[in-house]
């Protein structure tokens, strides 16, 4: 959803070109236009669909050359496709490419800073989200599930107040930051886990671990239709170990502690 978001926004931002020279984003070459001069892109891509009289230079986008258009010197790239390059089973991602390029990768490595930002900003609240996880991952899931379940009965409700309007814009922050906070813990853990099977004998940094596991997380998401399946565990376990580490006390109980069954009470067994 995100992304999509994103891409349209992309896409809303490509810009019109009519003369050759050096442009920052996606630019499009429209149907009849003529552009006269070596045209380079930066950080974009090159829709060509009318005709260039010169070279065509790409620096971290793809161009496409729709059919019709024409292009005198020659088509350059560097860094297109970039996920595709980086983690060869990516494959493709025709549903938003046209818009703005295979740049998944990039989102998700943005979205893996961000998560490393709340592990930085909330630690304490994040080594919470860690001890449910290990503790109680089938609660977790299930919290999680209800938690998205909810957010869409919980708008209309607060939609329908009127005064509590504004409070739809709070339910989304609350939603995102429990989704990042949650995707670190859960990073952090499998980050751990891996390093205990591969050098049992030392313990890794908190950071490290974590960006193992936000490393491990990325690539099985950029997995064809098991991605997908990785994605929305991550988006259920990690919401719903979020809502634990700030109200699970009253879900799980304290930590550490364990309610003991009552004594045996009855008349006294006879002796032999």
């Amino acid at each position: 959803m995100i992304v999509h978001v994103l891409a349209l926004i992309l896409l809303a931002s490509v810009q019109s070109i009519y003369h050759g020279g050096t442009y920052v984003g996606s630019v499009i070459v429209e149907p009849g236009q003529v552009v006269q001069g070596d045209l380079t892109v930066i950080a974009g891509d090159a829709t060509i669909e009318g005709s260039v009289d010169g070279d065509v230079n790409v620096v971290g986008g793809t161009a496409y050359v729709r059919p019709g258009a024409t292009i005198t010197g020659q088509v350059n790239m560097v860094g297109g496709d970039v996920a595709s390059a980086v983690v060869p089973w990516a494959g493709t991602a025709p549903y938003y490419r046209d818009a703005s390029g295979d740049y998944r990768l990039m989102w998700r490595i943005v979205w893996d800073l961000v998560a490393v930002l709340f592990f930085l900003i909330f630690p304490m609240r994040t080594r919470m989200a860690i001890d449910r996880l290990e503790n109680h991952p089938g609660l977790c899931a299930a919290i999680g599930l209800v938690g998205w379940v909810a957010v869409v009965p919980l708008a209309i409700l607060l939609l329908c107040t009127i005064l509590l309007i504004p409070f739809i814009a709070v339910e989304a922050v609350a939603v995102i930051a429990g989704l990042f906070l949650g995707k670190a813990a859960l990073a952090l853990l499998v980050g751990r886990r891996l390093w205990d099977v591969l050098s049992p004998k030392t313990t890794p940094s908190p950071f490290a671990a974590l960006i193992i596991g936000l490393a491990l997380i990325t690539a099985a998401e950029l997995v064809p239709i098991v991605g997908t399946v990785v994605m929305v565990f991550v988006g259920l376990i990690a919401l719903g170990a979020s809502i634990l580490a700030f109200t699970g006390d009253a879900l799980v109980g304290p930590r550490g502690t364990h309610k003991s069954p009552p004594p045996l009470s009855g008349p006294p067994m006879p002796a032999a």
